[in-house]
């Protein structure tokens, strides 16, 4: 009943903005003779029909007996819609304001004489713009899921720590976030990002969570492709908030913790070594590193708590250097800086940069940042360091628009 309720009320605002918007499409084709009139009033209706058709699906069918991309289209093409229309929402409402004003004022002062010759009305003018103005942020997601799903690029860090051992010093750390491996389209474009990374040759590499988005069968037919992600000091890797299954419906309780049996067994395939609130060694020349890794712990929202980091820290005093790989950057401020000052990187993902922003020189800007207060690159304080990894796959929208998806590099170094 949630979800019917859920989807209702969408599907109430989606027929409001669509109808608010359908109110520019009749001042723009108000002189247009009949047949492209027509065309295009009624044509404009064709993808609410679309969308209405597709909340019904979702209301009142299992959505999860289709496959994941299919389930990911739909969303997208929801999302991407609306949003382009709100744009257009907002233009309407500055000359709804408009032509309030002047019906107000109408009442106070006589109309003045018009002048001469014919210009565009105002009204006519702001239509027009409005639908250019749900155009350009429609234009920018299709360019997004096209060109920047996949562009994959190589973020180079290095962090100076004054207690890293002389054998671990220039050590190379790579790092992949966020997979989401039932979102992907390209299979081939995934596997170029894949020996774009293995070219960094990095000695060791960590993935910090999010190999699915709802269930562990997604990443099967790419087991192979992320299988050959191989490291001279291993790879290891722990899990995010969508690898346990709680964004979907199951049918029993068995059969969720069967997913997410599955989804360890589907690392342990890919060669991974994950830390499931534990942690391992590097040594190299009598010298020791801390590879701690926990389940997923967010400190926002209802984002799961199910990390044990006591208990993965627990033994690791031996190490000079401690390396945390957890999820959820939020994890930093709220426990990792509080109560673990001896943790001297953690490593995380989870906000893909919203996969929209702009980064330019020195300059970023994303949405993420009004959510979370480290959302993508190196941060610090004091002698501790968080590294937010944008994401290599993508999730709901099949794209990515001024964030593009990351492989990162980073290098430790004495100092």
């Amino acid at each position: 009943m949630f979800r019917i309720l859920t989807v209702l009320f969408f599907a109430v605002v989606f027929l409001l903005i669509d109808y608010y918007v359908f109110q520019a499409v009749l001042v723009i084709s108000r002189d247009w003779s009949s047949p492209w009139k027509n065309l295009v009033r009624y044509g404009y209706w064709v993808p609410t029909v679309l969308s209405m058709a597709a909340l019904a699906w979702w209301a009142f069918d299992n959505p999860y007996r289709y496959s994941a991309s299919f389930r990911n289209w739909v969303l997208t093409l929801l999302i991407t819609t609306y949003f382009s229309k709100l744009f257009a929402v907002l233009i309407l409402f500055v000359d709804d304001v408009r032509r309030g004003v002047l019906t107000a004022w109408s009442h106070i002062r006589p109309t003045p004489q018009d002048l001469p010759g014919t210009p565009i009305s105002r009204s006519d003018f702001l239509s027009k713009t409005a639908l250019v103005a749900a155009g350009l942020p429609l234009g920018a997601f299709a360019y997004g899921i096209i060109s920047g799903a996949h562009d994959y690029h190589v973020k180079r860090q290095t962090v100076y720590l004054p207690n890293l051992p002389k054998s671990f010093d220039g050590i190379t750390i790579g790092q992949v976030s966020d997979i989401h491996s039932g979102s992907f389209w390209n299979k081939t474009a995934v596997k170029g990002g894949v020996e774009m990374f293995l070219a960094e040759k990095p000695d060791v590499i960590f993935f910090t969570g999010d190999l699915v988005n709802n269930e562990t069968s997604e990443v099967n037919n790419y087991l192979p492709v992320f299988e050959k992600l191989r490291a001279p000091l291993g790879v290891f890797s722990t899990t995010g908030n969508h690898d346990y299954g709680d964004y979907r419906s199951w049918n029993t309780k068995a059969d969720k913790a069967r997913n997410f049996q599955d989804l360890i067994n589907a690392h342990k395939q890919m060669g991974f070594r994950i830390l499931m609130n534990e942690h391992e060694f590097l040594e190299e020349s009598g010298d020791k590193l801390a590879v701690i890794g926990i389940e997923n712990w967010g400190a926002i929202a209802r984002f799961p708590k199910y990390g044990k980091l006591d208990r993965a820290h627990n033994g690791t005093g031996e190490a000079a250097v401690k390396l945390l790989l957890s999820h959820d950057p939020s994890h930093w401020d709220a426990q990792v800086r509080t109560e673990y000052p001896d943790i001297d990187v953690m490593f995380a993902g989870h906000t893909h940069g919203f996969q929209f922003g702009v980064e330019i020189g020195g300059f970023k800007w994303s949405p993420s940042q009004y959510i979370y207060k480290q959302w993508a690159g190196l941060y610090q304080k004091g002698r501790q360091y968080l590294y937010v990894n944008r994401g290599f796959g993508y999730l709901a929208y099949p794209g990515r628009v001024g964030i593009p998806p990351e492989l990162t590099l980073l290098t430790l170094k004495r100092g």
